[in-house]
């Protein structure tokens, strides 16, 4: 049987990596230093237009927070040659559709063409980056929108504030410590010329990736892109210097409150390495172990097994500088968080003193496999990571060599790395508690 069930992963695995075919692209430099990147794949008439940006909210002021996810809204305001307003019509009026988003280490803006619309989105991210029009009015209009998706998202959602509590005591030092929404009184306190700043400080072409994928014919898009970006000036170089933090080495224990919850949660919390690690990469395998679906380890024995549990689950919020490792749980009837972090503990010693069997780990790759080809299963999502990939990790290629890191992931790996990082002397323990109204 046990062969049997050996021989089955093995051809699974085999037909993953007959279906993961490889992501050709080009890339080269503009004059200004704007990193541009092309993939052709003419499958479909669609084309995907996104530029990244190295900022995200660790880059921001101290007492400026939220800087970067305002500027996400901010820069659909309007330009010199597109009205206020209007943005969003020009792109649906041409059949497309248009997003941005934030986190802590960068940003992202994309437009999805018919692919007889590609210059079309070139002049928009161009215009962008070139005629942005900041003024005190689009600077009032977008703090309010802020404002109303922090209430929904945020101040209203259950849970919602869980991150915020764990990220302050995982990180005394670094920015990491703050939230990517940031506070609304730093926004409100904040000068139209502090706007301006940051957008001239971080919004250049030489802190940019410009990438365009999708059904293309290059060497037009070369000399579109060579039209609209190379005449941008370039900007100031982008320093950065991150404070380091210290290791943690006796278990933090604090408690959160959100009025929004009945139920409480216990939250165990371990600072870990950056995501270019192999080691952030072994932690995605552990999570995925611990917490991915209903045949999980914790969902098996807390919520199906013992029903002490009404959810269980695992984290890693892998970053630039580091990471953060997150196991939690809600707890079912008589059961208290106490409870609930024996039972946890007891599944991490198991992870930590034992190899995981041969069906899990097999289980654990076939799964990895299969992600890697959903990612790269749409020219969106192949246009997202050739960015990421440059942006945050300075090697494009990753998007056709990653998997091949989780592929050399041993059991062992996986046993090690519990052991070196989801120790109780290493982490938090955060009692996230309803708040009495």
């Amino acid at each position: 049987m046990k062969k049997t069930i050996l021989m089955i992963a093995t051809i699974a695995l085999t037909v993953f990596s007959a279906n993961a075919q490889k992501v050709d692209f080009e890339e080269y430099d503009l004059n200004n230093e704007m990193h541009v990147i092309l993939h052709q794949d003419n499958a479909a008439p669609v084309v995907t237009v996104g530029v990244m940006y190295h900022v995200g909210a660790k880059d921001e002021q101290p007492e400026r927070t939220g800087m970067a996810h305002f500027f996400e809204h901010l820069l659909f305001e309007g330009t010199k040659n597109i009205k206020k307003g209007e943005w969003f019509k020009v792109v649906s009026s041409n059949g497309g559709k248009n997003n941005a988003n934030t986190t802590d280490d960068r940003t992202y803006y994309y437009e999805i063409f018919p692919s007889n619309n590609v210059e079309l989105g070139l002049w928009m991210e161009s215009e962008r980056l070139l005629h942005p029009v900041i003024k005190q009015g689009g600077v009032d209009t977008q703090n309010e929108v802020v404002k109303e998706e922090k209430r929904l998202r945020v101040d209203n959602q259950p849970y919602s504030r869980f991150l915020e509590n764990v990220k302050k005591h995982i990180f005394k030092k670094h920015p990491y410590k703050g939230t990517t929404i940031g506070k609304m009184k730093h926004l409100d306190d904040a000068t139209l010329e502090e706007f301006i700043a940051f957008n001239k400080k971080f919004y250049t072409p030489n802190n940019a990736t410009l990438v365009v994928a999708g059904d293309i014919n290059k060497a037009d898009v070369k000399k579109l892109v060579a039209e609209y970006f190379e005449r941008i000036p370039k900007g100031n170089d982008v320093t950065r210097s991150f404070p380091k933090e210290a290791p943690i080495t006796k278990q933090i224990d604090a408690k959160a409150y959100d009025p929004n919850i009945q139920i409480p949660a216990i939250m165990q919390a371990y600072r870990t390495p950056s995501m270019k690690t192999k080691d952030s990469r072994v932690l995605d395998m552990i999570s995925s172990y611990l917490s991915s679906g209903k045949s999980s380890i914790l969902y098996k024995k807390l919520v199906d097994t013992k029903k002490m549990s009404l959810q269980a689950g695992a984290i890693n919020l892998s970053q630039e500088d580091y990471g953060t490792y997150i196991v939690y749980a809600l707890p079912l009837g008589e059961t208290t968080l106490a409870d609930l972090t024996v039972e946890i503990d007891e599944e991490i010693k198991k992870l930590q003193s034992e190899l995981i069997s041969e069906r899990d780990y097999q289980k654990l790759q076939n799964k990895f496999e299969n992600q890697y080809v959903n990612s790269n299963a749409s020219v969106e999502g192949i246009a997202n990571s050739l960015a990421r990939y440059n942006v945050l990790y300075g090697d494009t290629n990753l998007i056709n060599t990653e998997i091949e890191i989780y592929r050399s992931i041993t059991r062992e790996d996986i046993k090690n790395v519990a052991k070196k990082y989801l120790n109780p002397n290493q982490r938090l323990i955060l009692e996230y508690l309803p708040e009495k109204k």
